[in-house]
């Protein structure tokens, strides 16, 4: 019996050492994970980066369809990390900073000689990136997503402002990058210039944490 009770208790030990060594489930895996999936988690309060993926443009054009419109070559956006709960969940984070390079901006508006800025206005916005895939962005309440487009035209500058009540993405793994296509933005002011919708598209990759030494990128568990 002695025999036994002693196996029994090698046994028990032996258990407790091997679980103690096993390393965490995928569960314990945050949304956000930078070094592939299932890496290091990203932290909440660390700055998130992504300029346009290479060789891409961010657009405004006036129909889903069209190539009429605003075209940038030169765009960033810069969002910090406020949770980043286990996987399968959803991350959130603020979108602080969303810019356009106006000199890399162009349009082929008729009556348009070119683009004097292009700013997004009542930042920060609201995030959230889910383990799916789904980007979600939402202004603050009572507020909307506004851009304000500056044109430039034989008559003087002319300021057209869009507005949404929020914008649907997509983040991938593949190249690291979060994309959103036509975007449907409203016309709240300007002149007969202004195109009275604009579709929003622009893919921005890779996405790096800033935070982190070497800004290593993103990815979605």
């Amino acid at each position: 019996m002695r025999t036994r009770s002693l196996l029994a208790v090698a046994v028990v030990v032996a258990a407790l050492s091997v679980s103690a060594t096993v390393p965490s489930s995928a569960a314990d895996t945050p949304v956000l994970t930078t070094g592939g999936t299932g890496g290091a988690p990203v932290a909440a309060g660390d700055v998130l980066n992504a300029s346009l993926a290479s060789g891409t443009a961010a657009t405004l054009y006036s129909s889903s369809t069209g190539t009429s419109g605003v075209s940038c070559s030169s765009s960033t956006f810069t969002a910090t990390v406020t949770d980043n709960p286990a996987a399968p969940g959803t991350a959130t984070e603020s979108l602080t900073g969303h810019t356009f390079d106006s000199a890399s901006c162009t349009s082929n508006v008729v009556g348009v000689l070119g683009v004097t800025g292009i700013t997004v206005d009542n930042l920060p916005y609201s995030t959230t990136v889910s383990s799916d895939g789904t980007v979600a962005v939402a202004p603050a309440a009572g507020s909307s997503i506004q851009t304000t487009v500056k044109l430039r035209t034989l008559l003087g500058t002319v300021t057209c402002v869009y507005r949404a009540a929020g914008l649907s993405g997509t983040a991938s793994n593949t190249d690291n990058s979060i994309a959103f296509t036509n975007q449907q933005f409203t016309k709240f002011s300007g002149s007969s210039l202004c195109f009275a919708s604009g579709y929003f598209t622009a893919k921005y990759a890779p996405v790096s944490d800033t935070s982190q030494s070497g800004g290593p990128t993103v990815h979605v568990n």
